[in-house]
Parts: structure tokens; sequence; C-alpha cells
């Protein structure tokens, strides 16, 4: 009798999702390559064929056509496409608080400068300038006037190529930026947000699970979660196996950007109904990149 229950026993364990070298194996995850994707590094370097980076411009396209168990986006994006009722993916935690920076190559580079001759932003109408406009008034900066590139490379360009720039940039350009000029000063935006706000980063990015693949499958959506929430720990317990890791898979440039840029990407997870708050801040700077008004309490998830 003992044989006759052995065999099937492993047949099933084949074919289920399991712990597989020490992670959750069988849960397909998407993820925007650079800062975003430094969250599930260590996880993605055991099991890479579940993990797919793309383009910032098209995470959007993930949740519509819900192919993946997790996604990792914009927290404002996914509030957004949830509140449209286009969406099966609730917010299971928060994992980044903000990777932005305002940097300049100027002499004794300050403020008080932005407020004297403005800004250069990238990606105008988002929730990323929204913040640091709001930032930047709330601590008595707010700019001369404000201009816009596309991204954060964008912005990048400029700030090496002009000395009397001051623009916002993101990590790891900002990074790979001053090892090119070492002359670049830098503020973080996090920092200005915190002396208005009094929370610790604003709600960047978020880990979104499916509820289906939770519904049916909540022993390995609570494991893969607990994985996440260690991925982010090693960010800060080991910054040079993670970029290393990163170099690796290709989601910074190089290991060394990687090493200098992890520590300033403000990588940090939150569960869900722990960062309710914070989102909620977040989301009042700008309503409309959260689809209008407040996220709704069903669109955190908990178990």
């Amino acid at each position: 009798m003992k044989k006759i229950f052995f065999i099937p026993l492993l047949i099933l364990l084949a074919f289920s999702p399991v712990f597989s070298q020490g992670s959750v194996h069988g849960m397909k995850v998407s993820a925007p390559n650079g800062a975003p994707a430094i969250c599930v590094a260590s996880i993605a370097e055991k099991n890479p064929d579940d993990f797919t980076f793309v383009t910032p411009e098209t995470i959007s396209a993930c949740f519509a056509n819900a192919r993946d168990d997790f996604i990792i986006a914009p927290v404002n994006a996914g509030a957004k496409i949830y509140r449209s009722g286009k969406s099966s993916y609730k917010l299971a935690a928060v994992v980044t608080w903000g990777n932005l920076y305002f940097a300049s190559q100027r002499k004794n580079f300050t403020l008080a400068d932005i407020k004297k001759y403005g800004v250069t932003l990238f990606g105008e109408n988002t929730i990323n300038a929204s913040v640091a406009l709001f930032a930047l008034e709330k601590n008595g900066a707010a700019p001369k006037k404000v201009e816009y590139l596309a991204g954060a490379s964008n912005t990048q360009a400029l700030l090496l190529s002009d000395k009397n720039a001051i623009v916002l940039t993101a990590e790891p350009a900002l990074s790979a930026a001053k090892m090119k000029n070492p002359q670049i000063k830098s503020f973080s935006l996090n920092e200005l947000f915190k002396n208005a706000t009094g929370f610790d980063g604003y709600a960047q990015a978020g880990l979104f699970v499916k509820v289906e693949t939770a519904k049916n499958h909540p022993d390995e959506v609570r494991a893969f979660i607990d994985e996440v929430k260690k991925s982010c720990g090693l960010c800060k317990t080991d910054v040079a196996l993670v970029a290393k890791i990163c170099a690796e898979l290709q989601i910074l440039p190089n290991a060394k950007v990687a090493e200098k840029a992890i520590p300033s990407c403000a990588v940090r997870f939150v569960s869900a109904l722990d960062a309710k708050k914070m989102v909620e801040s977040t989301a009042k700077i700008d309503l409309k990149q959260f689809g209008g008004s407040i996220p709704e309490n069903d669109f955190y998830f908990s178990f």
C-alpha cells in the first residue's frame, strides 16, 4: 500500500509549485528593469524562467494580459487600473520608496538654486513629477520654472552635458553620472518628502498579486511574498551580492554601478495594510494619478 501512494505523491510534487533551491518555483512575475527589479533579483537568479523584465513603459500591459501571478509596478498605476475595473491584481506590498534625486554640477549647489533658476524634471504628468514639485514647495524651494524631458536617462544626459543644469534624475542613472563626473552633487527627494509629511519616502513601486492565484494557491502565494520580503532585505544586508546578481541578470548596467546605486534606491518591504497610510499620503498629492480618488480598502491584499 505504501508504494501505491508514494509514486503518485512524487508525481504530484513534480508538477506543483514548490520550494526550489530555497525559493518558490512556478510563480510567474513581471517587473520593470532597473530599480523595481532589484527587489526580486535574488529570487530571479534561482528561477530565471519565472521572471520577465520589461521596460517601464510596457508594465501596464502586464495588468491587461493577466498572465503573471505577480507584477511589480508603480503603486499609482496599479491603483488606477484596479479602480477602472480592468485589473485582477491587488497590492500585496510596497517595495520601493523613491529613488529620485535633484542633482547638478553647479558649484556649491543648494536647493535655493532651484528656487532661483528652476529645474528640469522627467515624466510630465506623472506621480514622480507631482511628488517632486510637492516636496520642493513644502520645503520652501518652489522652482522659478519647470521644464520636462521624457525620462531619467534624458535628464542624466543633460546633467552631464550642461554644467548649469539642475535636474531630477533617478538611481541607478545618478550613480552612473557621478562615476563619470564626481563634481555632481545631489539632494534626496525622499528627505524632502519626509520633511514635508513625516513619512520615510513615498509609495513608489508595489508588489501586486493576481487575485485568482491567491485564491487557488494561497500557500504558494504566501511563501513567495515571504521570499520577496527576504530579497528586499538583502538589498541592505548584502549589497555586493545583490549588485552582482543585478549585473548578471542585466537588471542594472554593471556590478560597480549597482553597488553604488542600490543603497540609494529605497528598497524596503512593507505589507499592503501596513503601507496603507503612506499610499494614501502619496495619492493625496495628485489624485488623478491614482484614478481620481484614494484607493478603496479592497485594493489592499491580505490573507
